[in-house]
């Protein structure tokens, strides 16, 4: 309850008093204006009334004035620390900035002088289960429910703080309690039966499989539960679980529904004793009986039969796949290959698919000059060689890939997949140039193609042909944005931003290839902070099950692969930064640009400065409009991403970065290795001694992690203090099972080339090792040209970084190694000589975009 005395500071006469009710009342209303002149009314008298000058800072905020507001809120709170008005309205504040730690510090101090606030308590809530502070969740839901009982929404919330809390029991009790009481319950009501299936998930993940179905058939029998598809899978899992003989009609029933859901047969299977992710030899022949009555049944269902070729082995497999193949060759399926790929991890599968596809190219052949049989489907023939044409270039077999898509060229010239698929050849050759020239044909036949022209902007991008793809993916943004990249960014595409920032990067343009890691981590922040809305709106609508779902995924938001991968990228560049600071003096944007590219630059410059003036002239005629409390999104002041690479504190940047990988990438490598390498530099030794046992557990003979462990125990031997003895005793028995402390660095570094005498990536670690123990230069690129031996597997990506190594070591050999590269991959433009590099830049592009938009019919919308 509110303090029963009013402190003098904040008392005011009837007059004032009645002024300040009216100022929340405009401020309900979103009347600000009218707002702000009351709450001036009050202040000429009462110029230190704390809560007035938070409800005008309030308002100010809400008007657009958010630096002013501020300050007069953190004025208002000073001058009355005990008023839960203050404390509100500074909780308000944070939480439009997306500072919800400090936002719920200010609701808890509210809570202190207002323990009843329903407003409050609902808002506390929210940050609560925001910041998953789940055992508070559960106490500020139970005060909810006990001020306002006759909420449904309440009880909901209750049940969910205690299922978030891992207290199933109490969550499945709130349910029964709320059941009980509540009456009169309409047939059809979709709120009731969205909380009665919650309440069958929490019995089901508590295991009580009778009382769950006991509940499920009396309410589906009374229509209190009206999800029919919801109905059946619940009854088929319940029934299942508790080895029911009605469980088999229950799950075919449906696979009768839908027979194209996986999940079904895979339920129906396991019922019959059939675990598809463990199949044996004496399942296996259950399963495709199984299988084969459902293809029977359901003709056109492709389901069946595409597990069918995962469980079957040897001639079934052979028998099962020729139909499979021309079936969806005959219909024309672009991604055919893309269904069948899961397979190619057996060898002998892999082989029956060839031999088939094959059988089928050859039943097609007929004399050159003689026209094409009337029982044979030239389509099937054009889409017969473009599959085989994936298989041959998944397999690494590029020239004959190419072989097969020249032949259907020349018989189809006017189909993009072939095209788009030839350069995805040329690029896996180490082609870019061919690849993005190849992909823009692609394109030309259909000027209408979203998917087309978004993968010519891709292929172009990896060329390093950044403006030039801009310019193609600017055919399809607003027209009215700033510029294409922008609008781009703010529609989120992760695709575009990732293939930017690795462009820059292999331009060496690091402060660009920063700022778009840095926009593809806002776009995961902006993720986080989608969630905030659905903490009231999912119990408020009782949308609970997908409401649960949705916060389970957004605790696994940073696994996604486009994060993972900026976050390692931008680390490595931030951890250069700290190791040169020079680089981040470098105006490294400039470098690559042609004077006309600067002209093109500055003038999209203007053009995006005039965008903004005419958008602030426009937001600023209506000075009563409510911008609301979310910060508007920031002026750009870094176009070039200087700033942002010149920023202090690299490594504590980079380890923020990082931070959600040591949880959500535990699998990969590289991110434990990125982790070691800002830990070392921070003087973190346990947690780099960690990152290395993690990365060794993965994969021991990792040529990045020979390197850092290398590297560590000159860095650790090099200390003339070390940080305490508990962590000297730690570090010295962890880091002796990875290199023994009698071995010498120089023997730990042979022993790894002898265990790897053949592979390419061991070698080039083994001199970059070298290097490091201050080995001669000569030495080093004759440990280098080691990878050039017939017996060493030697990748074209290797063959890239081992090229990289060289000049950064200033090699005089450098070109004989590029030399005898476009020897070996011959295919690959990126090995010829470096002064033709920018005449095969130009070849990519065959014309500007206009003149070719120009000469086309199609109509780009």
């Amino acid at each position: 309850m509110p303090p029963a005395v009013v402190p003098p500071a904040r008392a005011l006469p009837l007059k004032e008093s009645a002024l300040f009710k009216e100022v929340l009342h405009y401020y309900e209303d979103r009347q600000l204006k009218k707002g702000l002149k009351t709450a001036d009314t009050i202040l000429k008298k009462f110029p230190n009334h704390g809560e007035t000058l938070c409800m005008k800072g309030l308002i100010l905020t809400h008007m657009g004035r958010r630096e002013e507001g501020l300050e007069l809120v953190k004025q208002g709170v000073r001058l009355d620390l005990t008023s839960h008005i203050c404390w509100h309205v500074f909780g308000l504040i944070q939480k439009g900035q997306k500072n919800y730690e400090e936002a719920l510090k200010s609701y808890t101090q509210a809570l202190r002088f207002d323990k009843e606030n329903m407003n409050i308590l609902r808002d506390a809530a929210h940050l609560q289960t925001q910041l998953r502070h789940y055992d508070a969740l559960v106490e500020t839901r139970h005060t909810l429910l006990r001020l306002r009982p006759q909420l449904r929404q309440n009880w909901i919330a209750l049940a969910v703080a205690y299922h978030l809390n891992g207290n199933l029991v109490e969550a499945k009790n709130v349910l029964e309690q709320f059941e009980r009481i509540v009456k009169n319950v309409p047939d059809y009501d979709i709120e009731m039966s969205e909380i009665l299936l919650y309440h069958l998930r929490v019995l089901e993940e508590l295991g009580e499989y009778s009382e769950a179905l006991a509940l499920l058939d009396a309410n589906a029998k009374s229509r209190r539960i009206i999800d029919r598809t919801a109905i059946m899978e619940f009854r088929a899992r319940f029934l299942s679980k508790l080895g029911n003989a009605d469980a088999q009609q229950a799950w075919q029933g449906l696979i009768e529904q839908n027979p194209d859901c996986y999940d079904y047969y895979k339920g129906y299977l396991a019922n019959r004793g059939v675990d598809l992710d463990a199949i044996t030899d004496e399942t296996r022949g259950i399963a495709l009986q199984t299988l084969r009555d459902f293809s029977q049944q359901f003709k056109r269902a492709a389901a069946p039969q595409r597990i069918a070729l995962s469980v079957a082995t040897g001639d079934e497999f052979k028998s099962l796949i020729e139909p499979y193949l021309r079936a969806r060759l005959e219909k024309g399926v672009p991604s055919l290959f893309t269904d069948l790929k899961a397979l190619y991890r057996d060898a002998s599968k892999r082989d029956a698919i060839e031999s088939a596809a094959h059988a089928l190219l050859d039943s097609f052949v007929h004399a050159p000059d003689a026209p094409c049989p009337s029982h044979l489907d030239p389509t099937t023939y054009i889409w017969t060689l473009y599959f085989l044409a994936q298989h041959h270039s998944h397999l690494g077999r590029h020239k004959r890939a190419l072989e097969l898509l020249d032949t259907a060229l020349a018989h189809t010239p006017t189909l993009p997949e072939l095209y788009m698929f030839r350069g995805r050849v040329l690029k896996r050759c180490g082609d870019p140039y061919g690849a993005a020239r190849w992909v823009d044909q692609a394109r030309l036949l259909d000027l209408q193609d979203r998917f087309l022209n978004a993968r010519c902007g891709k292929y172009r991008l990896r060329a390093g042909l950044i403006e030039e793809a801009v310019d193609v993916f600017g055919l399809f943004t607003k027209k009215d944005a700033p510029s294409p990249a922008q609008d781009l960014e703010d529609m989120q595409s992760l695709l575009y931003l990732t293939e930017e920032a690795d462009a820059q990067l292999r331009n060496g343009n690091f402060a660009m290839a920063l700022k778009k890691y840095a926009a593809i981590q806002k776009v995961f922040d902006d993720f986080e902070d989608d969630q905030f809305d659905f903490h009231g709106y999912s119990v408020r609508k009782f949308t609970v099950n997908i409401y649960l779902n949705l916060l389970k995924w957004e605790d696994t938001l940073r696994s996604h692969p486009a994060y993972v991968h900026a976050a390692i990228e931008a680390s490595r560049i931030l951890v250069k930064v700290h190791d040169d600071p020079s680089l981040a003096t470098k105006s490294a944007s400039q470098s690559h640009l042609s004077e006309a590219e600067k002209k093109a630059k500055k003038k999209a410059k203007k053009a995006e400065k005039k965008v903004q003036e005419e958008a602030k002239k426009a937001s600023g005629s209506s000075t009563n409009e409510d911008k609301g409390l979310d910060a508007s999104p920031s002026k750009d002041d870094d176009p070039d991403g200087t700033k942002l690479l010149q920023a202090p504190e690299p490594l504590e940047r980079a380890a923020k970065l990082l931070k959600p990988l040591s949880t959500l990438a535990k699998g990969n490598v590289e991110a434990w290795i990125a982790i070691c390498d800002v830990a070392v530099r921070r003087k973190k030794y346990l947690q780099a001694l960690q990152a290395l046992n993690h990365a060794h557990s993965l994969d021991a003979d990792h040529p990045e992690l020979h390197i850092r462990i290398v590297d560590f125990k000159r860095r650790w031997s090099s200390l003339s203090e070390k940080p305490s003895e508990t962590v000297t005793s730690v570090v010295s028995s962890s880091f002796s099972k990875l290199l023994p402390d009698e071995v010498s660095l120089e023997h730990f570094n042979s022993q790894y080339l002898q265990r790897h005498p053949s592979r390419g990536d061991a070698i080039l670690a083994a001199a970059k090792v070298s290097r490091i123990l201050g080995a001669p230069r000569e030495e080093v690129e004759s440990a280098v040209f080691g990878a050039l031996n017939a017996t060493v597997e030697l990748t074209f990506e290797t063959a890239l970084a081992i090229d990289s190594f060289l000049s950064e070591i200033q090699s005089p050999r450098e070109d004989e190694f590029r030399t005898a590269c476009k020897q070996r991959f011959e295919l690959s433009t990126l090995f010829e000589p470096r002064d033709k590099l920018p005449e095969l830049r130009k070849s990519a592009i065959q014309k500007s975009i206009v003149d070719t938009n120009e000469e086309k019919d199609e109509i780009i919308s």
